[in-house]
């Protein structure tokens, strides 16, 4: 891969002025080959293997950074899913495996570990009840440990058991880290359609179609793209507007695929992909909600703003894909509440309620995400979210997902503080009428007619 010495001026600018950075680096780990009936053994296993692959993870990615110069915000590890791989176990409380994820994460100096997971969009197994009962314990006692599962799939509806379950699990952890304003539930993800190479938590997992370990790369940059969109003009027309995003999204993804082949050669592992989402953090001037605000909307959340995303996320697509041959993950744009300041004071002024931003959704890069909201919310309300958020995913054949955390103490208009990328943000409130009926149903909701094209 050959480099114009234009590009590296360019990218010397969006890192200097712009907050260019590549948001993550994650390695996959495959755990197939360290299933025991014995959890100490089974936690001995993966304790080795992670700690084997990764351990100069941290050290490239420091070596990298200083090298070419550009941010390498996160360094992250994802398992094949925790579910799976301890089925055999004896043992039915998984929360072990969590806490041994944590100390190897710790060990190898990682931001975050993911792959604390269930795959239960048509039914549950032993392994996934397992793991869904021990999600509460797992994540209030780690730090660095993330957690996801999946509900839904085009091909196979929703299962509402699941979803059910999961308003519960939801409530509970966040009653176990109240403390901390229900942290927990920000490393927890209810996916519809998750995907198998996702680098970006809480979702991350090593998917079972993955090999023995891999290298991809989660690139960022809306403080770029926002600046380039300033530089065009207020006159110019939505063509014009897509075209500068594409070739603004073309040039941060070249840096993303620099970086990961880099990395990859380096640590002797296969370069996977490149997973072209715009991810916002709490710092001004990164934000996904500017962007938009920069087309032209007064405040995000008003109405065109979801006809705005559209055209964001489809341009970000056409510019990275032209930029690498190995598009993966989640690839479009964030909108969570409390890692995105614009976000943030879109929520303030009256602009963006949690109806609107499931609107945005229906076009965006996964989901409702990070979003707090009254502590005294019910499971079953939870759940309901998560359905019509699962329903999005299903109907349209697109990944979406819930992070929503209801605060513990806390009502509409009170404030949550994470700290880091995870940020702070105001609690939103919900619809009060009564859903409890329709989710305790329970059984399948059937997949779509679309399910079966072929």
């Amino acid at each position: 891969m050959t480099v114009s010495i234009e590009e590296i001026l360019e990218t010397i600018q969006m890192v200097e002025s712009e907050n260019l950075d590549i948001r993550t680096i994650t390695m996959g780990i495959s755990l197939r080959d360290c299933a025991h009936s014995d959890i100490k053994k089974m936690g001995q296993k993966i304790y080795d293997k992670v700690t084997g692959y990764a351990r100069n993870l941290v050290r490239v990615a420091d070596e990298l950074e200083k090298e070419y110069g550009i941010p390498i915000i996160n360094k992250r590890i994802s398992l094949t899913p925790i579910s799976i791989v301890a089925e055999s176990c004896a043992q039915k409380d998984y929360t072990y495996i969590a806490t041994i994820m944590d100390k190897a994460a710790k060990e190898v100096g990682i931001d975050f570990i993911g792959g604390f997971s269930a795959l239960v969009h048509k039914g549950f197994t032993a392994g996934d009840i397992n793991l869904l009962n021990s999600l509460p314990e797992a994540l209030s006692s780690t730090k660095r440990v993330c957690a996801s599962v999946n509900v839904a799939a085009t091909r196979t509806g929703i299962n509402m058991d699941a979803v059910l379950a999961m308003g519960n699990i939801i409530k509970e952890t966040a009653e176990l880290t109240s403390d901390r304003d229900g942290i927990g539930c920000a490393k927890l993800v209810v996916f519809a359609n998750a995907v198998e190479d996702n680098p970006f938590m809480a979702g991350a997992f090593h998917g079972i179609g993955e090999p023995e370990c891999v290298v991809n790369i989660g690139i960022s940059g809306p403080g770029v793209v926002c600046t380039a969109l300033k530089k065009l003009g207020k006159n110019a027309d939505f063509g014009q507007l897509s075209e500068t995003i594409k070739k603004t999204a073309f040039k941060i993804t070249r840096a993303g695929e620099l970086i990961g082949r880099e990395a990859s050669r380096r640590l002797g592992v296969r370069f996977g992909i490149i997973d072209l989402s715009l991810a916002p953090t709490p710092a001004v001037g990164d934000s996904i909600a500017n962007i938009l605000e920069e087309m032209g909307l007064e405040k995000c959340g008003t109405h065109g703003t979801t006809a705005a995303l559209a055209l964001l996320n489809d341009a970000v697509k056409k510019g990275g894909a032209m930029a690498t041959s190995y598009v993966g993950g989640l690839s479009g744009a964030f909108i969570p509440v409390s890692e995105d300041a614009g976000m943030i004071s879109a929520v303030e002024a009256g602009a963006l309620d949690i109806n609107k931003l499931e609107a945005m959704t229906c076009v965006c890069s996964v989901g409702l995400d990070m979003i707090a909201i009254p502590g005294d919310t019910s499971a079953e309300t939870i759940s309901a979210i998560i359905a019509d958020e699962a329903a999005i995913g299903v109907i349209n054949n697109k990944t979406t997902a819930v992070r929503i955390i209801p605060a513990p103490g806390k009502k509409a208009g009170d404030w949550v503080e994470f700290g880091g990328l995870l940020g702070r943000g105001p609690v939103m409130d919900v619809n009060k009428f009564d859903c409890a009926v329709f989710v305790r149903r329970g059984g399948q909701i059937p997949a779509p007619i679309n399910s079966l094209n072929n």
